[in-house]
């Protein structure tokens, strides 16, 4: 029955739209423990560039599936949501309220849909797609999906490498669009009650938050914690190094920039980032969304929902 299933408080949005904060805010409140839905924040060593909440300012509250996996390790949402599925039961069980907090969009829909079966990775098939995409650029690539698939190419932007190589590898493996895959699995197995709460914030002001984050991160010694992955023998090319942040300040360190070019273009792409998140979470009908000034509303809100009005 519905009302057995699991109660999860999910906080999407943005980058840097307050998100971890008021994750913290609500599990204080509530007396629950929050699973982190980023999926760079998974990676042990990768703390300024991720924006990961300092312990101090996690007010002693359980963060689950952060730290958890070396840069050189593989990990997806297939991945995350085997990680989270025991956690989530465990704590269902003890009667203790769950917080998923995150802004990548395909985790918390892993999480709360499934994912749709496909044929495994061919490593040789793979490899072959990277090459081409190093020789060629990620915009031969893209094209080539345009062209088999418009419908997913629409889906994904035309730099990013990792999600047009993965649909080219599924399209050749099945001989279907990946769209068309995807669309009919519908992610419809659900198994949770969710509150999937937005965090709509104004543009401009989220840019600006944007610009000064990306400051911090510099002056909170970035260069030394990509030093740092380097000297450890973590590989440029891995992917969570190809991120957004770390792929700048590996450019800085390689001399392809200086460190105001390197921090320009990180404030761009971060920004870019940010307007794609939220293409992604306003396609979404489920999610509520709310001002994060408000946190009165916020919390009532998840109050109702967890039954714990009377707090």
């Amino acid at each position: 029955m519905a009302e057995d299933l699991p109660k999860l408080v999910i906080i999407s949005g943005p980058t840097c739209s307050g998100k971890s904060v008021l994750a913290v805010a609500l599990a204080e409140l509530l007396g629950g423990e929050i699973i982190n839905a980023d999926s760079m924040q998974v990676y042990r060593g990768m703390d300024i560039g991720t924006a990961k909440l300092p312990m101090s300012e996690r007010k002693g509250i359980p963060h689950h599936l952060i730290d958890i996996v070396n840069p050189d390790r593989e990990f997806n949402a297939a991945l995350f949501s085997s990680y989270a599925l025991p956690i989530i039961q465990d704590l269902h069980v003890k009667k203790i309220p769950i917080i998923v907090v995150g802004g990548t969009g395909l985790y918390v829909k892993a999480l709360l849909r499934g994912l749709f079966e496909c044929p495994p990775s061919k490593p040789e098939l793979r490899k072959g797609l990277w090459e081409e995409c190093e020789k060629r650029g990620p915009s031969f690539l893209y094209q080539r999906l345009s062209k088999l698939d418009s419908k997913a190419a629409d889906s994904i932007h035309p730099m990013d490498k990792v999600r047009i190589i993965r649909a080219l590898e599924v399209i050749h493996l099945t001989g279907c669009p990946f769209s068309e895959l995807a669309g009919s699995h519908g992610f419809s197995d659900r198994r949770f009650l969710a509150l999937n709460l937005g965090l709509n914030i104004d543009r401009q002001v989220l840019y600006s938050r944007i610009n000064r984050r990306t400051m911090s991160m510099i002056d909170s010694g970035f260069v030394n914690e990509v030093e740092g992955l380097l000297k450890k023998g973590y590989s440029p090319d891995l992917k969570p190094m190809k991120a957004i942040g770390y792929r700048h300040i590996v450019g800085y360190l390689e001399g392809t920039w200086d460190i105001d070019e390197a921090t320009r273009l990180m404030q761009r792409d971060t920004r870019r980032y940010a307007k794609r998140q939220i293409t992604w979470f306003r396609a979404d009908p489920e999610i509520i969304w709310v001002d994060p000034a408000y946190k009165p509303g916020i919390i009532n809100k998840a109050m109702a929902f967890m039954d714990r009005l009377d707090l």
